[in-house]
């Protein structure tokens, strides 16, 4: 048994050393260690070396060897597949900038290609992982909900629409997060007008995430500070009607309850008209 291990090892190293020589490019690095320059090689055998890379997680090397190809073959069907491939190695590498750039020409080039709707996903995606923690800049996740918004619309019966969707969702609650964060700290601060203005951004523009039920409650402590009874009533009512079962819900009771306040559309305020068109079925 141990002769037939012992032949088994060498005939699988003598397939691997096979393969290694006739790639022809996997024994060295080709143009960036002292290997043959890359014009000496052909457009498949320089893909092979960045797919090698890759394997071995070298995204970087092999972004580069995806990109000697474009540059060399640029009018091949290789250059084609690398200008993908090549995107795809500079998401991996985490090198946003230049995944959208091949990406993007690849769009360009090939509008009508099979790959195009994963081109405009991988674009996407460049966005959408580099959305930052909530208090940061969020101009990368409006050019992510843009991009994403893209694919669904570009290619809605894509596997990429699926995943495009749940990322568009994400994107959009992660701005309405942004939006509570500011308001909060107003708030805090007892800059009562201005954290209004940021929690009626959550409660008009993102009134299907996360964020909702609290910017209404927020909404409640921030009027009854100012004395605006009706807004804060209607406020409430809002939560009564669609967030019952929440904390937030039961803090507005006590609060409102606790003055002698109920929870009920008052007045005629930008609440009350949300209130009425809630009611009928129009919002939310």
């Amino acid at each position: 048994m141990a002769g037939v291990g012992s032949r088994t090892g060498v005939v699988t190293a003598l397939l691997v050393s096979a393969f290694l020589a006739g790639c022809g490019i996997l024994q060295k690095a080709p143009g960036r260690s002292g290997g043959a320059p890359l014009e000496s090689y052909t457009a498949e055998q320089i893909y092979e070396r960045g797919e090698f890379e890759l394997n071995r997680e070298k995204p970087e090397d092999a972004a580069f060897y995806f990109s000697e190809i474009e540059r060399l073959y640029p009018y091949s069907d290789w250059a084609k597949r690398a200008l993908i491939m090549q995107a795809f190695a500079y998401h991996k590498d985490k090198d946003y900038e230049n995944s959208r750039g091949a990406a993007q020409r690849y769009i360009d080039f090939y509008p009508t290609d099979d790959d195009a709707a994963y081109a405009q996903y991988l674009l996407a995606l460049s966005y959408y992982d580099q959305i930052e923690e909530v208090g940061r800049d969020q101009g990368l996740t409006f050019q992510a909900l843009q991009s994403l918004r893209t694919v669904i619309e570009r290619y809605p019966d894509s596997e990429y629409a699926r995943s495009s969707i749940l990322k568009f969702d994400l994107a959009f609650d992660h701005l309405a997060g942004k939006e509570m964060e500011i308001g909060r700290y107003y708030l805090r601060r007892e800059h009562f007008p201005a954290a209004i203005n940021r929690f009626r951004v959550v409660v008009e523009d993102f009134q299907t995430t996360t964020h909702t039920a609290e910017a209404l409650h927020r909404l409640v402590e921030a009027y009854l500070s100012l004395g605006l009874t009706d807004e804060a009533q209607t406020a409430g009512a809002i939560l009564g009607y669609n967030y019952q079962s929440t904390d937030w819900y039961q803090d507005s009771f006590k609060l409102l309850t606790g003055q002698g306040l109920e929870l009920k559309a008052a007045g005629d305020n930008w609440l009350a008209q949300i209130y009425r068109q809630m009611v009928k079925g129009q919002w939310l």
